[in-house]
């Protein structure tokens, strides 16, 4: 007698727009959830969360600036914990080595001999927080620039993969404080955004003082993991956005570039070297995932408006004649926006 095998039932999947909109829709409803976790230890600094957010689902590096004591490793740090990301600290110090980052060959003894091993250092995670980059020489800086990069180290000529996803989130003292030492123009340029962190206003220092003095925060809870990261990576870049609005974008950015054909009067005066391609593609990618945080399908031109502070200032040198008349990198960047107008009818 024949034995009639039944086969299991075939799961369809599920179409690729439906997993995209539900991709979408995650997303958009997370960003309550993690402000609300976040506001467990963080008080304020609310732009300063929007931007860091846009960084990470567009999948860019970011750094962030600010005086000592305002909670910048505590933000990361909570950060990494709702998203539920293999974190590592790395205090850089004036003594630290590449090595000391990236990780290092020994010598070990094993059933075949002695053979050498590759140790892998703590750039391997998903989440870096380089605390206090500015404090260790060039030399250990540029240690981070391959695997900013490539998301990569070589060591002896072999190639070793970080996991994926993967962020540097860089702190910095102001340059003006003794011990530091700026970053290379080609470092910086690797960083999507330079974040820049302020004092709180003093209702919000008030409730800093009242909560840290009193009983333990609450744990932050994860709310997703390294693979819906990823998706949120891949969902911002299918965001549509008007090719004139691109061109708006990298508009902006060329026109910060001193003795060009379009470059404004004052951006020849005051500016040494201005901003390279890579700010336009920031500016595009950033306003994509700022679009879909706001529960948008399409974006504007005042997301790239909204991002180009956090997009351009470390990559707008000032020339002497502005330090001598007082301007700032943030005066010439809104001058700037006035300057270059966005496209009529958007």
């Amino acid at each position: 007698m024949n034995t009639l095998i039944e086969e299991p039932p075939v799961v369809a999947a599920k179409p690729a727009r439906q997993a995209e909109r539900e991709t979408v829709e995650r997303l958009v409803a997370g960003r309550t959830k993690i402000e609300t976790e976040l506001a467990k230890v963080i008080v304020g600094q609310k732009d300063v969360i929007e931007q860091i957010l846009i960084a990470l689902f567009a999948g860019g590096h970011c750094l962030i600036t600010g005086a000592p004591g305002l909670a910048k490793t505590l933000l990361v740090k909570s950060i990494a914990r709702i998203f539920h990301l293999k974190f590592q600290r790395i205090q850089f110090t004036p003594d630290l080595m590449p090595a000391d980052i990236t990780g290092t060959e020994i010598l070990q003894d094993s059933a075949d001999g002695r053979q050498m091993k590759f140790v892998r250092g703590p750039i391997f995670a998903n989440m870096i927080l380089a605390d206090e980059i500015n404090r260790t020489p060039p030399k250990t800086q540029a240690a981070l620039l391959e695997a900013m990069q490539e998301h990569q180290v070589t060591a002896a000529g072999v190639r070793h993969a970080l996991e994926e996803p993967f962020f540097v989130l860089a702190t910095q003292n102001p340059i003006e404080m003794e011990g530091t030492y700026p970053l290379p123009e080609a470092q910086l340029d690797r960083f999507m955004f330079n974040v820049v962190m302020d004092y709180l206003p003093e209702d919000d220092e008030v409730a800093v003082v009242t909560r840290t003095t009193a009983d333990p925060p609450a744990a932050i809870e994860s709310l997703f993991d390294h693979a819906e990261v990823l998706r949120f990576h891949d969902i911002v870049r299918l965001v549509p956005i008007a090719e004139e609005i691109v061109r708006y974008a990298v508009k902006l950015a060329a026109a910060s570039r001193p003795h060009q054909s379009a470059s404004p009067d004052f951006i020849n005066n005051w500016v040494s070297w201005g901003a390279g391609t890579r700010a336009g593609q920031f500016l595009v990618l950033g306003a994509k995932a700022r679009a879909l945080l706001q529960n948008r399908a399409h974006v504007t031109v005042g997301d790239i408006q909204a991002l180009a502070h956090p997009t351009l200032r470390h990559r707008i040198l000032l020339n002497y004649r502005a330090e001598a008349e007082g301007v700032r990198v943030e005066d010439v960047i809104k001058k700037l926006v006035e300057t270059i107008k966005p496209p009529v009818g958007t």
